[in-house]
């Protein structure tokens, strides 16, 4: 039941096929010495070639990206039939009438779905061909970093219960990645295919963008809300 009401998976993902390795950091073997933390996924998020990117990908299809709002809205409307006590979920008897075979409702949603994927397809792919072009570059800049810091050891911030102040060199990696590839090409050529880790990075780098955008999204109600409630000074 609820795999009927999960968001449409972009349709670039459905055309994986691996290719040579890349965006992983270098093994280092020493393990004592200078330790540093690097978020792989933030550092390429962070990057000016990616913003640049993603804003060229934004204008060239702003009409499919406003007919998918447009589509996600009206799916938001029609999963909202099933909540009938309105109390903002489905529980199990609402759901009932779903399970039903030839719901129209449900005919609708996956009608829907299909749409969106079909749009989100060639935007999807443009953006992981900006992220692959990003990554290609991150062991050379984070090599840099480590070279100009002499670090030993490069970990992922998840991997310790305690970082020093100071161990993160993502920003730095971020800089090295924005002298080394201040642009990229934002589409793809005829017949490219993205490799199963770019896939993968740009997923990573999306979950970052989405809990950013929440975030100020937020804020600016709060903000709002702040504002609303202050008594104006004469």
């Amino acid at each position: 039941m609820k795999s009927l009401f999960k968001p449409a998976i972009a349709a670039g993902l459905a055309m994986i096929v691996s290719i040579a390795p890349a965006f992983t950091a270098p093994a280092v073997a020493q393990v004592s010495g200078t330790i540093a933390t690097i978020d792989i996924p933030l550092a390429v998020a962070g990057a000016s070639a990616r913003a640049a990117a993603y804003q060229q990908i934004n204008n060239t299809y702003s009409a499919q990206l406003a007919t998918i709002q447009q589509r996600n809205q009206q799916r938001q409307q029609l999963l909202q039939t099933f909540d009938t006590n309105g109390d903002g979920n489905v529980d199990e008897a609402e759901a009932a009438p779903a399970q039903q075979e030839g719901n129209p409702t449900v005919q609708q949603i996956q009608a829907i779905d299909a749409e969106i994927q079909q749009l989100q397809g060639p935007i999807q792919r443009a953006r992981i061909y900006a992220i692959s072009q990003i990554g290609t570059e991150f062991n050379a800049s984070l090599q840099q970093v480590v070279s100009a810091q002499n670090i030993q050891f490069v970990i992922s911030p998840e991997a310790l219960i305690y970082e020093p102040q100071g161990a993160n060199i993502t920003q730095q990696v971020i800089d090295a990645i924005n002298a080394r590839i201040p642009t990229v090409t934002a589409f793809p050529p005829e017949g490219w295919q993205p490799s199963e880790q770019a896939v993968n990075l740009f997923q990573q780098v999306q979950q970052i963008l989405v809990f950013a955008a929440v975030q100020q999204q937020q804020q600016a109600a709060q903000q709002a809300a702040g504002e609303g409630g202050a008594v104006p000074s004469r």
